[in-house]
């Protein structure tokens, strides 16, 4: 075990860890935000910039400070380190930096967007971000293209994070999509407009941060904060059946993983938790799902604000629904 301190904070933690996993063992505002990064898959990280932290120390062997801010998500952390993250005027600056870039080219369509209310970046930008705006040149846009019938694509809003592309090659037995092109016309799609058709390629939707990739069977039927997300089971061979269910009265809009509060899937005994296309898309039917009970969702204040967790989904009237 070795000793780090992260914003006035020690903690111990194992040889290997990152900063930012050190950060999140500690909890609160002293964890780095982190776009692209997902412990369950791995290979991420490193993209975003958005987890940027200032190394006030590198050890106790070394204690100079590291000249320019590090990744906290792959960089790891050394006996003695210091680190400085809300508590840097240097981090707090350049974060705001990379919210701008990240924003530069994204379109400013909240309202008709239906990651609304549980957006990383929404949430990113109202944390971290400025009042205002610099950019006046005009927004980079890209054509419409078809995926198949589960997923819409709307790479307008693609801040190229690669955590899709993670997931189809960690999950699924057949990638067909990938980034093409380099610099500012890099771009998320599909080899010749092949539509994304796997056992687990539904997991795109949840690992997004952005509104780029959202599921279809569910697209313009409720905003998020109307729904009551509820712990629920099903029988299934392919998945651990363990899902959220995202209910309207007795019915079943979405289903999606378990996520903690740091947006990433669930994990048992160090396996992820992730859902299969058929318990995701096909079981729309409450009768399908042993519901558990209210979920709690803790990182979305909008969410938790409708008091969803009193209310039983299968009564005939739920308070909160009108």
């Amino acid at each position: 075990m070795i000793k780090v301190t992260i914003d006035d904070i020690e903690i111990e933690v194992e040889e290997g860890t990152t900063i930012l996993n050190a950060a999140r063992m500690i909890g609160g505002d002293v964890v780095p935000p982190a776009m692209c990064y997902y412990s369950a898959l791995p290979g991420t990280g490193g993209k975003c910039r958005t987890c940027l932290v200032e190394v006030a120390a590198g050890s106790t062997k070394d204690p100079r400070p590291m000249p320019k801010l590090m990744v906290s998500c792959s960089t790891q952390v050394m006996d003695g380190m210091i680190v400085k993250n809300k508590t840097s005027e240097r981090v707090i600056e350049n974060r705001a930096g990379v919210v701008e870039f990240l924003l530069a080219n994204h379109p400013l369509d909240c309202p008709v967007c239906d990651q609304a209310g549980e957006c990383d970046l929404q949430n990113l930008g109202f944390e971290n971000g400025k009042e205002a705006t610099r950019y006046e040149e005009e927004r980079r846009t890209f054509e419409p293209i078809d995926i198949g019938d589960h997923i819409k694509l709307n790479m307008n809003r693609c801040i190229l994070c690669y955590r899709c592309v993670h997931v189809a090659n960690q999950l699924t037995d057949q990638r067909v999509h990938g980034a093409l092109h380099r610099g500012d016309h890099t771009e998320i799609s599909t080899y010749i407009e092949k539509a994304i058709d796997n056992d687990f390629s539904g997991n795109m939707i949840d690992v997004c941060p952005v509104g780029a990739l959202t599921d279809r069977t569910a697209r313009f039927k409720s905003r998020v904060w109307f729904l009551n997300p509820m712990n629920a089971t099903c029988e299934c061979t392919k998945c651990s059946g363990k899902a959220v269910v995202w209910m309207f009265g007795k019915e079943v809009y979405k289903v999606t993983t378990r996520q903690d509060k740091y947006g990433e899937v669930e994990q048992v005994d160090g396996k992820p938790q992730w859902l299969c296309d058929e318990c995701r898309f096909d079981k729309k039917d409450v009768s399908k799902w042993t519901i558990e009970g209210a979920r709690h969702i803790d990182r979305h204040s909008v969410i938790s604000q409708g008091h969803y967790e009193k209310p039983n989904p299968l009564d005939n009237k739920p308070k909160n629904i009108k």
